[in-house]
């Protein structure tokens, strides 16, 4: 049996940790205040998903390397999945009204929709609704 976790909590540093804050309030997700200081919030995805949002001074104390600069590389994309094509629309289309920018172009494979947007940081979010039963037939 391979590993097995319950919970993901992707941390990501963030240059203005309020604007983050705003920025992610705007598109409708919630922060855990229990887990959040001046140099770190917790983000509320689901009740599995979390992502821990840090001032980048306060990430380097987790890491040796160098802090990847997400406006000009990509360190990683952060999926999520949506109920529908609507919700896709509706989360970028937020992400978008409050500050963020368009990172590519639609994908529609007809069982499968996704839109992209990168947040203030420059760290990439896709949003995917993939119709029930897709994953089945593929």
């Amino acid at each position: 049996m391979g590993v097995q976790a319950d919970k993901i909590f992707v941390n990501l540093p963030v240059k203005d940790l309020q604007a983050s804050i705003d920025f992610f309030s705007k598109i409708g997700f919630s922060f855990n205040q229990q887990f959040t200081d001046d140099k770190a919030t917790c983000m509320v995805i689901s009740d599995h998903i979390y992502v821990m949002l840090l001032v980048e001074g306060f990430f380097k104390t987790f890491t040796k390397k160098d802090i990847a600069d997400a406006s000009t590389s990509t360190e990683v994309i952060v999926a999520l999945s949506a109920d529908s094509r609507e919700q896709v629309d509706e989360i970028v289309g937020k992400a978008l009204a409050a500050g963020g920018t368009a990172s590519n172009e639609p994908t529609d494979h007809g069982f499968m929709y996704s839109r992209s947007f990168q947040d203030l940081d420059g760290h990439l979010w896709e949003l995917i609704y993939m119709e029930h039963g897709a994953v089945e037939q593929a």
